[in-house]
């Protein structure tokens, strides 16, 4: 009897072979051997926000490569030169494993293949940044529609922080403690304070 199950079986591979997905890219956004995920931004400076996404990102991912954009377009000149970010981000999270931090300066697709990616994960805290990346997802599908964005709600307590909004606490001498890794916050007074 278990004879005859043999050439069943093959036959029913090879039907199984001939089923495609309606979608004609690969159905998984990701590789299920060795998952890669890239986190781009300016990160000028990086927040403990962004630290919570990325550290959220690294249980859902193999390795995450947090994207630090040379010279941000939509942002113009930034407080800190890459290099320093870098750093920032690399004293941030070397206790996360699997997560590196490269200066990039192409598009975000391009970066994400570059670094053998399908994924770009980003955090969202509010309605306007969903407006702002909702348009980029559109615009990153055009370029290169083999790469999806995977969204990461902020977490509560983080919901209402920006670099930008650190960035006039400072300014102004706010208590930035805990919102920014302690170097970014003793930084960020040497730069910024009165």
């Amino acid at each position: 009897m278990l004879d005859g199950l043999a050439p069943a079986c093959a036959r029913v591979r090879r039907l199984a072979s001939t089923i495609r997905h309606p979608n004609p890219r690969t159905y998984s956004i990701v590789n299920p051997d060795h998952r890669i995920a890239v986190c781009p931004g300016s990160y000028d400076p990086i927040t403990n926000g962004h630290l919570d996404v990325i550290a959220r990102a690294s249980e859902l991912f193999d390795e995450v490569v947090v994207g630090v954009v040379d010279t941000p377009i939509r942002k113009g000149s930034t407080l800190f030169e890459v290099d320093e970010r870098l750093g920032f981000i690399r004293e941030a999270t070397g206790h996360l494993e699997g997560v590196s931090a490269v200066a990039f300066s192409t598009l975000v697709v391009d970066f994400a293949r570059e670094q053998g990616s399908k994924c770009i994960v980003k955090g969202l805290r509010a309605i306007s940044d969903f407006e702002y990346e909702f348009e980029m997802h559109q615009l990153n599908r055009l370029q290169a529609p083999d790469i999806d964005t995977l969204y990461l709600m902020a977490s509560p307590q983080y919901s209402f922080l920006s670099s930008s909004g650190i960035k006039e606490l400072a300014t102004f001498g706010g208590a930035i403690d805990g919102l920014v890794p302690d170097r970014v916050a003793a930084r960020l007074k040497e730069e910024l304070g009165r």
